[in-house]
Parts: structure tokens; C-alpha cells; sequence
């Protein structure tokens, strides 16, 4: 049974964390998602710079299964997103508000409110690599930069959660664990 999967197009070194964490991790391409043919998952990871052609092609097929999405997260599955790595970026697809700006750099934390996923990092009181920010959201907020600008917001939806961060830098297993053992599993279709 798999537990995660990423949608990328590529192997990426994120994979491991999953594996290190005893969990089964599986790679689809985003063309994948909404047929009847990809196995339940309990959490579904979007990695970092899934808009930007540099570095993948998954876009197209993420922004195209916004419902998809939106129905998995409501039947129980978590879905993880990481920053866009663009000047700009519009998160559409996911069933909230979310804008992001490009903007990379070391941040500290500021938790703006208790949350089990503040985990993502092991001590928020060290400078974090952000790759951007969040200009707009309604969203809860996890954690703001130094500059007062959200880069980690949660969204309840249905009986599960989105979780969309700019932190640029590998989760904790205490994170993973958490996101994938708070979920049901769930078809994405």
C-alpha cells in the first residue's frame, strides 16, 4: 500500500525522507491524477518548483484536477505543496485562496498560531531558506518570515488538510510522520 506520493516527473532526493521514515512512497506524473488507475495514498506531496519548466512539467496536469485535488482532501488525505520557484504564482487549483511571490532567502520563523505541523522544521528559532512568500491567503497561518509575510498556512478541508509552505529547506520525519499519520486513505480521482 502507499502512503505518499510525489507528484513529480523525475526521481528526486525527497524521496528518501519517506523511505527513511518507513513509509511507501510513490512518484506519479500529474497526468496520472484524476483516473481511476493510481492506488489510495494517505498524503499527497507537491515538492518545490512544480511550476517553474526548469525543473519539471507537472503543472499543467496539477492546475487541470483542481477538483481532484479538492476531493481527495475532503475524503481525508493530506496534500503537502511547496513555493512555485516564480516570480509569481496563483495556487487556483486549490480549493482556498493562495498567491505567492518569489522571493529566496534566510528567514527566521515567527509561529502566528499552535498547530501540529510546526514541526516542519526542528527549531524555528534558527534561520530557515525560504524561496518566497504568500501575498495573500485565507488559509490559516502557520508560521510568517522576519518580514511579518506568511510562509507556511494550513487549510482544513472536508475531513483533511492542505498544507502549503515556502520553506525551502527538507521537513522534519516528525513532520512527515504527522501529515501522513493524521490522514485517511484516499483514492485521488
Amino acid at each position: 500500500m502507499t502512503d505518499v506520493m510525489l507528484v513529480w516527473d523525475a526521481p528526486l532526493l525527497f524521496e528518501k525522507l519517506f523511505t527513511e521514515c518507513d513509509l511507501k512512497c510513490q512518484r506519479i506524473l500529474s497526468i496520472a491524477i484524476g483516473t481511476p488507475f493510481l492506488p489510495p495514498c494517505k498524503c499527497l506531496v507537491i515538492p518545490t518548483g512544480f511550476a517553474n519548466p526548469s525543473y519539471t512539467k507537472v503543472l499543467q496536469g496539477i492546475e487541470a484536477n483542481a477538483r481532484a485535488f479538492e476531493r481527495f482532501v475532503q475524503e481525508g488525505g493530506t496534500l503537502v505543496v511547496f513555493g512555485a520557484v516564480v516570480p509569481e504564482y496563483r495556487y487556483d487549483w486549490l480549493p482556498f485562496e493562495l498567491e505567492y511571490v518569489g522571493k529566496h532567502g534566510a528567514t527566521l520563523l515567527v509561529k502566528s498560531v499552535d498547530h501540529d505541523t510546526r514541526c516542519i522544521v526542528d527549531d524555528p528559532a534558527e534561520p530557515v531558506e525560504c524561496d518566497g512568500y504568500f501575498s495573500h491567503t485565507d488559509g490559516q497561518v502557520i508560521f510568517k518570515n522576519s518580514d511579518d509575510q506568511p510562509v507556511m498556512v494550513a487549510q482544513s478541508v472536508g475531513d483533511g488538510l492542505v498544507v502549503a509552505t515556502t520553506i525551502h529547506e527538507f521537513p522534519t520525519t516528525d513532520f512527515i510522520r504527522c501529515v501522513v499519520g493524521r490522514a485517511k486513505r484516499t483514492k485521488i480521482q
